[in-house]
């Protein structure tokens, strides 16, 4: 690990004044820290500012503070409860130990676990722009099937982002200068293009201080994740899925996608053609065949075309099985 400035910040307003890469729980930085894939000059600690609350917001939702661990946010009565979609994901990532370090703005922000981005030797455009991309070609099991360039294939590996992405959560933030901002969930990543590098809307210097999520959904809640072994692992494919029946059909469908793409996957029309109909297997195969219409595979990840569509129709076979 290279030799680099350590601050604490006082308070939200100076964080960003302080111009430094913020550290939370760490559990991700601090890897990437030690092999040298990020190799930041300052670090900025947060992890005194007063962001851990979890309040209720006017319209009937849940403002949650950036610093909220990932355990206490899974354990919260209000999520378990009303946004059940999101505990399932929570618990569903990382190890337990992780879970009680990793925070809330930070699981945002986590970075590809594609190996040629961990791997200095190895080319990555991620991690330095221009020098290629070793995946496309090489071991890419692992790798994205949609939304992807020639630039880059990686994957986004968090589990509760596919959630909040499926709930139309809101990302608050402030930037450095003092003026602050609403980010949708939807409008937070950016797909890799001609520049994978810059991965969210974020500027420099700009500190997540909340999320908020919109008034809880009704209707059944699932998260199914499926991974090389259950104990710790990332998704190869998860799907999250609210669906509200109504008279034998299904009145409305949301669905999110993680191990798929750069960022959380949602795609509009699949949800559009499921609405007002009554659930089949037909019905659910022609879902995935929207879903997965422009999908590609680069050949060790070629199974995931397959396994994300009997993943989907499993998630929505079990959450209208009552139908």
């Amino acid at each position: 690990m290279r030799p680099f400035e350590y601050s604490r910040a006082g308070n939200v307003s100076e964080a960003g004044a302080l111009a430094g890469r913020f550290i939370a729980g760490g559990t991700n930085l601090l890897d990437l820290m030690k092999l040298e894939v990020e190799t930041p000059e300052k670090l900025v600690d947060i992890t005194r500012l007063p962001l851990r609350e979890i309040e209720e917001t006017v319209d009937g939702g849940l403002r949650i503070g950036a610093l909220v661990t990932n355990s206490d946010l899974a354990a919260e009565p209000r999520i378990r409860r009303d946004y059940e979609v999101l505990s399932r994901a929570l618990l569903a990532g990382a190890s337990g130990q992780l879970r009680n370090k990793a925070t809330t703005g930070g699981n945002l922000l986590q970075r590809t676990r594609c190996s040629y981005f961990y791997e200095t030797s190895q080319p990555c455009n991620k991690r330095e722009p221009g020098s290629g991309c070793g995946a496309i070609g090489g071991f890419n099991r692992i790798h994205a099937i949609l939304g992807t360039s020639e630039k880059c294939i990686a994957t986004h590996p968090s589990d509760m982002a596919v959630a909040m992405r499926l709930l139309d959560a809101v990302v608050e933030t402030l930037k450095a200068d003092g003026s602050s901002r609403e980010i949708p969930v939807g409008e937070f990543y950016r797909l890799p293009g001609e520049t994978p590098q810059i991965e969210s809307v974020l500027d420099q210097g700009e500190l997540i201080t909340a999320v908020r999520l919109p008034k809880p959904l009704q209707g059944e809640h699932r998260y199914r994740k499926v991974r090389d072994r259950a104990s710790y692992a990332f998704a190869l494919v998860s799907v999250a899925a609210v669906v509200r029946m109504d008279g034998g059909r299904i009145a409305e469908a949301r669905l999110a996608f993680g191990g798929l793409a750069h960022m959380p996957w949602r795609d509009a029309a699949v949800e559009a053609a499921l609405i007002g109909q009554a659930p089949s297997m037909a019905l659910f195969d022609k879902a995935a065949d929207i879903l997965l219409a422009e999908a590609k595979g680069q050949g060790e990840n070629d199974f995931k075309i397959p396994l994300a569509r009997r993943t989907l129709k499993a998630v929505l076979a079990d959450a209208t099985k009552g139908a």
